[in-house]
């Protein structure tokens, strides 16, 4: 479903869902109420692209409805403007991913597919993100330094794995809280590690907090 004010805006992304994915009916809703009755009547949807800037939207407490009803339910937001603020609280609020209007073809495609393998995607397109070119560095330590965009490699488990670290857990304790094996634990620690291209869980909880994403997601 796409949820966007602007019919052009609607009709162009229409189409490149459909040239790039299987994709049988695309359902369109232009207000947040409309989009919340289409995801009510539809419980079989995949991908939902919601815009912020639709007049009801309220901010982001729009986006906090829509995933009341539809939490497990894919969710790209976009925005004309994407920065870290933005993106902080969209995932806080639930969402997949994040992309700015300015966001190119291939930009879109991408995302879409990193969203659907389960993958969180930050896309801020031809604007600035805060203070970089199109993405911005995040200081995690002396030795180390995470692009927002990196975040986008880590899958759901291991972003949750990652909120547990922030909280000061160790293993075990991550792995009692969340049922799993401590050697399952483990191999998410050294995932996000590797990911997010730090050497150690201090630079990666320094990186998560200074980008506020995983901090959202307490709320």
């Amino acid at each position: 479903m796409i949820a966007d004010c602007q019919p052009l805006f609607r009709d162009a992304l229409r189409s490149i869902i459909q040239r790039n994915h299987d994709c049988k009916h695309v359902f369109e809703a232009f207000s947040l109420e409309d989009a919340m009755e289409i995801v009510s009547e539809h419980g079989s949807l995949d991908l939902i692209f919601f815009d912020l800037d639709m007049p009801d939207m309220r901010g982001l407490g729009g986006l906090g409805r829509l995933n009341e009803i539809a939490p497990s339910l894919p969710t790209i937001v976009m925005s004309a403007r994407v920065n870290r603020y933005v993106t902080s609280q969209a995932i806080g609020q639930g969402a997949m991913g994040v992309i700015a209007k300015t966001a190119s073809r291939d930009e879109i495609v991408d995302a879409i597919r990193q969203v659907l393998d389960g993958k969180i995607c930050v896309c801020a397109g031809s604007d600035e993100f805060e203070n970089g070119n199109g993405r911005g560095a995040v200081m995690a330590g002396s030795e180390a330094e995470v692009d927002p965009s990196q975040f986008q490699s880590l899958t759901k488990r291991q972003l949750i794995v990652l909120e547990r670290m922030t909280r000061g857990e160790s293993n075990k304790q991550i792995a009692y809280n969340l049922h799993l094996a401590e050697t399952t634990v483990k191999a998410h620690v050294s995932a996000v590690l590797r990911k997010l291209n730090v050497q150690n869980r201090a630079q990666a909880i320094l990186a998560a907090s200074c980008l506020d994403l995983v901090s959202q997601m307490r709320k």
